[in-house]
């Protein structure tokens, strides 16, 4: 998978994985894995940048909310 093939959240979650067994393989050099540093990077970047672009319909705030203030109480029990 290419960095230019990567357009939604789940392919870049799934280069990163790719590039860390690239970068923990013993036969990739220094320098192919500071390229691949550099790429996790913009796809880091890019992947948060999608984080904070989401935006939930309100169904999906309360529903969301809901089950946060469920855990908390479950937490506190």
């Amino acid at each position: 998978m290419s960095d230019s093939s990567v357009n939604n959240f789940d392919d870049i979650t799934a280069r990163l994985d790719e590039i860390v067994s690239k970068v923990r393989s013993k036969d990739t050099s220094l320098e192919r894995s500071l390229d691949l540093f550099d790429e996790a990077i913009e796809l880091g970047s890019r992947a948060v940048d999608m984080v904070d672009s989401f935006e939930l319909t309100p169904r999906e705030a309360d529903q969301l909310e809901q089950e946060y203030e469920s855990d908390n109480e479950d937490s506190n029990s």
